[in-house]
């Protein structure tokens, strides 16, 4: 390696953040750079669900109403904690549900097709399941997707073009959704920017924040957006199936959801048991059902490790740790047909890098076999996050350092070029 080890070594000595790696399950001889699909367990996650299924165990029915984190007011005090990342108000931020079924509550609240204006604009590189969701509330209202569905393209498969974004919100346009961060290239979207242009044109606009909440600070209230929802085992690490969250500006609370469930409704009255659902007055107004407890608590301890690190600051960490890498491939892998497949300006780009390479499911493999856990995407992405809650400038210095290993003496070819189940 043509830059020493003792670089990454000083870099960590300096890290502000470095503490918080000990919060974390981190298993021996692994490294673990696939916090942008599943972040790790943490210590403090671990002992809030503890302390749950100890409400459980020795309350019974009354967990409701005491212990610790009482459940019937779970989802808003989670809510509250995960404002500082959002850059939202209080009451517009709630834990509930999943990323599909918070996109099926918002599409069903917020598409409204009048007159001409019935199509909604997404992009072609958005995660599959918005897609399947959009798609299936088109048919629910008489569209056929092949006509309503507009889908900005992209010109070279990895990023897209926010002026080709702008162009095409036309006056057919109803609503439009849009990541924050594509999940294969890590391109960050100018939120403020497309939300601006959006509503000059009189069009709602909404965020997917699957990849980009709990790395990159937001600013939804300020910046005006509509709405917003994201799942929290990725950088929020509340584990497998954890709990999902949504925002809604509060200049929009006091409309009715499209989808009612006895759980939006104001806790005030909720037990009355009448069949005339009056809405709570706040994000809380889109739950659908009875939250899930068990899955919603990890984030009590997460959250509140997030927030004592700072979202500012994780940022600032994250984007030194991604430039080191692509820095360290740009040195040491040229020879090998790696592409970096991610913007490398900072404020175009998230938490995670995309190296792209013909080969990619077999490296992905070997990297597995020395003790790297990488993420690949179909067709040709090795995606690579050093979350910086838990990762260190060793551990980039290391990966690439085996990656090297595996390209000279080529291992990767004990393996198949193809995923597995779970790539």
């Amino acid at each position: 390696m043509k830059t020493p080890i003792s670089y990454a070594v000083s870099l960590d000595e300096q890290d502000k953040l470095a503490s918080f790696r000990n919060e974390f399950y981190l298993q021996p001889d692994t490294i673990y750079l696939d916090g942008n699909s599943l972040g790790l367990l943490s210590k403090r996650s671990e002992q809030a669900v503890l302390k749950v299924m100890e409400s459980w165990k020795t309350l019974g029915i009354d967990g409701w109403t005491e212990g610790d984190y009482p459940w019937f007011y779970l989802s808003e005090f989670l809510g509250e904690k995960m404002t500082p990342l959002v850059g939202a108000k209080t009451t517009e931020v709630i834990v509930t549900a999943s990323t599909t079924v918070n996109l099926h509550q918002l599409l069903s609240t917020f598409y409204k097709p009048v007159g001409k204006r019935t199509k909604i604009l997404c992009d072609e590189l958005n995660f599959p399941s918005d897609i399947y969701a959009i798609k299936s509330q088109l048919k629910q209202k008489g569209y056929d997707p092949q006509e309503h569905l507009v889908q900005v393209k992209s010109e070279n498969g990895r990023f897209l073009k926010e002026e080709d974004i702008v162009q095409a919100m036309t006056d057919e346009v109803a609503l439009i959704i849009l990541p924050t961060v594509l999940y294969r290239s890590g391109q960050l979207l100018n939120i403020e920017y497309l939300t601006k242009e959006a509503h000059k044109r009189g069009i709602l606009i909404g965020f997917d924040g699957c990849h980009s909440i709990g790395a990159i600070p937001h600013y939804f209230s300020k910046w005006d957006v509509d709405f917003a929802y994201w799942c929290t085992y990725k950088y929020l690490n509340s584990g497998p199936g954890g709990v999902g969250a949504l925002y809604v500006n509060e200049k929009h609370h006091g409309i009715e959801p499209g989808l009612a469930g006895w759980f939006g409704s104001n806790k005030t009255v909720q037990f009355d048991m009448k069949h005339d659902f009056i809405p709570a007055e706040t994000a809380g107004a889109f739950q659908i059902a009875t939250p899930h407890i068990l899955s919603a608590a990890p984030l009590i301890g997460a959250l509140e490790i997030i927030n004592e690190a700072n979202i500012v600051k994780l940022r600032e960490k994250s984007l030194s740790l991604t430039t080191y890498l692509m820095n360290l491939v740009k040195e040491e892998l040229e020879e090998f047909s790696f592409t970096i497949g991610n913007p490398t300006t900072d404020h175009t780009r998230g938490g995670h890098i995309s190296l792209e390479h013909e080969e990619a499911a077999r490296i992905c493999k070997a990297l597995k076999a020395e003790g790297v856990i990488p993420d690949f995407r179909s067709p040709n992405v090795i995606r690579l996050a050093p979350v910086p809650l838990y990762c260190t400038y060793e551990d980039v210095y290391e990966t690439i350092r085996l990656l090297k290993d595996i390209m000279v003496n080529k291992k990767y070819e004990r393996y198949e070029n193809k995923r597995n189940i779970i790539a």
